[in-house]
């Protein structure tokens, strides 16, 4: 993965919305652009897979409504289906779509990469934390 930098140049790749280490999102299922459990980006990552979030009923009815069906099992590509508490690295986008439309899942702060500041603000992350 490409280091990002802000304009002081220092390393924000294993930062969260707080300034700290990047934890862990969820290993089981296991979670993050690069499936290994953490959401962090880089130059692949379009959708920008960034916001830790604890799911829940409403917000998986929602985003398989907008196309994005993540409670149904996918064998083929191992993808067990998500369940209300999944914890789950969520594009950016999405999640600030959940919100403006009533339904953004709860997000985990400590694992919640900064670059999700790009989208919402802290205030509102805060304001939506688990």
């Amino acid at each position: 993965m490409a280091d990002l930098e802000n304009l002081s140049g220092q390393n924000l790749s294993g930062q969260n919305v707080l300034g700290t280490e990047l934890k862990s999102c969820c290993t089981s299922p296991m979670t993050g652009f690069y499936r290994d459990g953490i959401c962090q980006t880089g130059p692949q990552d379009r959708g920008v897979h960034v916001v830790c979030a604890q799911l829940t009923e409403a917000f998986l009815r929602y985003t398989k409504a907008q196309g994005n069906d993540l409670s149904t099992p996918r064998p083929e590509y191992n993808f067990p289906g998500l369940k209300p508490g999944d914890r789950w690295c969520l594009c950016a986008s999405r999640w600030k779509e959940a919100l403006d439309d009533g339904v953004a899942p709860p997000v985990v702060l400590a694992s919640t990469h900064k670059a999700a500041l790009e989208y919402v603000s802290l205030e509102t992350l805060k304001a939506h934390s688990v």
